[in-house]
């Protein structure tokens, strides 16, 4: 099941060889179970460091992390990522070459019996409109179709919440517009709570129900967007 997440007053800074150099600072945000948030703005300003510590990848130096009513993060708690029940959809889609569209979906539910993982592998399929593509391998499909299953596959584990960093980068400009907008119904249609990260302001838009805006570290904006 989805779940919100909060961010208090959260900071991250790294050992340096002239000290402490703080990345992020003073950073707060709450997005609703079931929303979909998105992180904009330029290359450095800190937005894929905030994702990175959502996941358990940076620890925080300051303020909290919750999710739903975990406390993920903190100065004195650190939940390592296999146990946060948190997902990451990436600009490189990391596809196994040597393995069919299925199994890859099936990737994450090894511990699943056989009969429940298979359901479970058609039903993402399915949400994502490639049931019919199962048995293909990734050379087989269309850079949006290795897409679509690597969003499949990172909502099969049911995680609580989904992190998207620059997921359409890679993309043309025709298939990232027509993918940002499928990838929200299918979000949306999964009930999911999700973060994007991306540089570019037509995206989020498109995208998100809540756009923050961030700059040097800090998060400037936090607002309803166009897609809500």
């Amino acid at each position: 099941m989805s779940a919100s997440l909060q961010l208090d007053s959260v900071r991250i800074a790294y050992e340096g060889a002239r000290g402490l150099h703080t990345v992020v600072d003073g950073f707060s945000l709450a997005l609703e179970a079931g929303r979909i948030g998105c992180l904009l703005g330029p290359s450095g300003c800190g937005k894929t460091t905030v994702l990175r510590a959502i996941a358990g990848f940076e620890p925080v130096r300051a303020g909290q992390i919750r999710l739903g009513d975990k406390l993920l993060s903190s100065p004195t708690i650190h939940l390592p990522p296999e146990q946060r029940r948190v997902g990451m959809m990436f600009q490189e889609y990391a596809l196994f070459p040597h393995l069919t569209a299925a199994q890859n979906v099936g990737f994450g539910l090894r511990r699943l019996a056989r009969a429940e993982r298979e359901a479970r592998v058609a039903a993402m399929l399915a949400l994502v409109g490639l049931a019919e593509a199962g048995e293909r391998y990734p050379h087989e499909l269309s850079g949006g179709q290795q897409q679509r299953i690597a969003l499949a596959r990172a909502l099969a584990p049911a995680p609580a919440l989904l992190l998207l960093d620059e997921p359409f980068s890679n993309l043309d400009a025709g298939t990232r517009e027509r993918l940002t907008a499928e990838v929200r119904e299918i979000l949306k249609a999964a009930g999911q709570t999700a973060m994007l990260v991306t540089h570019n302001e037509a995206e989020a838009q498109a995208m998100a129900d809540h756009v923050g805006v961030m700059h040097n570290g800090r998060l400037t904006r936090w607002t309803g967007s166009a897609a809500e």
